[in-house]
Formats: structure tokens, sequence, C-alpha cells
């Protein structure tokens, strides 16, 4: 089933970030001044965000409560541009939610309460199969942004799923503490994917000093074509035919929950919108330059 062209498919967590920031430099056992902010988080929400900012309609796949914060949250997603119709709703499932603490020296510690996600399971991708999105002989034939929040045994399940044949896959681990989950897209003939130099060293079983070097080893276990962020340090995007290496813009740090997704959902935008290799790269870096130095909203 043809997608629209600008309806990308975010499937994974879509929950409430609790994150408090400080200005101080923080270790294990500061208290601290700072702020705390609730928003509407979790990866694929995160790069949902980025998508509408560059005038895309990102189509929401994921589980969320019947719960006040549920209905809550919903109704952020739909007023903020989202077709939130495909949403799996549990009766029985609390909404999920993820809490962090920033300080001047970057992000001290987060939990991610994604368990009701992986709880629903394969129910939330229904939509994919049930006519309403795709159906068996009519797979979904669009872009689908995927993140490493779902369960090992379901990532595996989209990996082989007809229902992704014609889907052009672009997959994130979410966390390094995940990234293992994205081994069955190692060797897919379909799936980008988007890690940090952590995340890749994880995959490959190994440690790498640059995103360049990461690059070279996750093609050679097998993946088809990898981005590869390292902070403000050199970024790689690579497949078989070619490597490009860019450094992003140097910017003051102010927030770094959501940097990734926010570089994967610009480099998607930008594709999607035409842009070449080395072009689409630069934007995605300068997006997330613009998004940690806080000047962009959240």
């Amino acid at each position: 089933m043809t997608a629209q062209p600008d309806q990308i498919l975010c499937i994974g967590s879509v929950l409430w970030d609790v994150i408090g920031r400080s200005a101080s430099h923080m270790r294990q056992g500061s208290d601290v001044p700072g702020r705390i902010s609730r928003l509407p988080g979790g990866v694929a929400m995160n790069i949902a965000m980025t998508l509408v900012r560059f005038g895309l309609t990102p189509v929401l796949l994921t589980a969320i409560g019947r719960d006040a914060e549920g209905d809550e949250l919903v109704a952020a997603c739909a007023q903020l541009g989202m077709q939130t119709n495909h949403i799996y709703r549990s009766e029985d499932l609390p909404t999920d939610r993820y809490m962090a603490v920033e300080g001047a020296n970057g992000l001290i510690a987060a939990i991610a309460d994604a368990h009701s996600l992986e709880a629903a399971g394969d129910k939330i991708l229904r939509p994919l199969t049930d006519g309403s999105l795709g159906r068996d002989g009519a797979p979904f034939a669009g872009r689908v942004a995927l993140d490493g929040n779902l369960t090992q045994s379901l990532l595996e399940h989209i990996a082989q799923s007809p229902a992704f044949a014609a889907a052009d896959l672009r997959v994130a681990p979410a966390s390094p503490g995940k990234a293992e989950r994205l081994l069955p897209f190692l060797n897919h003939q379909r799936a980008t994917l988007y890690v940090n130099l952590e995340e890749a060293g994880l995959l490959c079983q190994t440690t790498f000093a640059t995103a360049d070097e990461a690059a070279t080893g996750l093609l050679a276990r097998g993946a088809l074509r990898v981005l590869v962020t390292d902070g403000g340090n050199s970024a790689t995007e690579a497949d078989a035919h070619q490597t490009i290496t860019q450094t992003p813009p140097e910017v003051l740090v102010t927030r770094v929950t959501g940097a990734g997704d926010t570089f994967m959902a610009a480099h998607i935008a930008a594709e999607a919108a035409g842009a070449d290799r080395n072009a689409a790269l630069s934007r995605a870096l300068q997006a997330a330059a613009t998004y940690v130095s806080g000047e962009t909203p959240l």
C-alpha cells in the first residue's frame, strides 16, 4: 500500500518525558537547583516532533494507556500535527514514562519505563495488516522510523515480516543499553541504521575510535547503510558505494535528551525532500546542533 508522500510511520515509544536540568556540573549524589519539565517524549515521539517541524505527517504506531495521562498525551500528539488514530490504546496498561537528569556535563542518569509498549507487543502493528495502512499482498510502501524500545522478539518479527517487505526502514536503538536489539537488522536489505559510536561498538562487540571506523565496521558486519554520530565529533553516513564524513557545527550544549532522535528525523526529512546524501547529512547535523543549543522547541 503506497504511502502518501509526506506520510512517515513512527513505530516505538511515545510517553511522558520527565527531565530535570541543571546548569551545574553534577556527579552521583549531587543535589542542585534546576528545572523539572514534563513533555511528550520517547524516541518515536521525538522523531515525529522533528518531522512535523519539517512539514511531514508522522503516523504513530505505539501503545498508550487509557488513563488520564494517556488521554492527555494523545491529545498533545494530535495538537502537534501527528496522526493518532492508529495508536493501540490499552485498557489495563498504564502510559509509559521516561525520567532523566541532565547537568552542565551532560546526561547524568536516566530510566526508561516502556513496559506497556513492551507488553503490548505486536498489537501496535495491526494497522499494517488489517487494511488501515497495509494488508497481505499490499504491504506499506513508504518510510518507517523504528525505535529499539520494542522487545527483541518483536524487532526480530519486524525484520522478517512481509508487512515491512516494501518499507524503507530507518532504525535507531533508543539507547546504548538496547543497541544489541538491532542485531536482526544488521543483515537486513531494507534497513538504514542510526547509531552513536558506543552503540556501533556494542553491535560489533568491539570499540571504535571514530564514526568513520565504526561505519566501516558495521558495513563489514553486513549492514546495508549506516549513520554513525559521535557527539560534537565527526559523523559518518556510509553504504557499500560511498562514505561521507562531516563535522557538526560547534554550539553550546544546553540539553542532550532527544538529540539523536532529532538528527535521525532531520536526515529522513531531508531525503524525503530530495536532498542528496551530502546535503542530507549536513542538514541533520545542523538540526541536531540547533536542538542541543536550545534554540528549537522541545
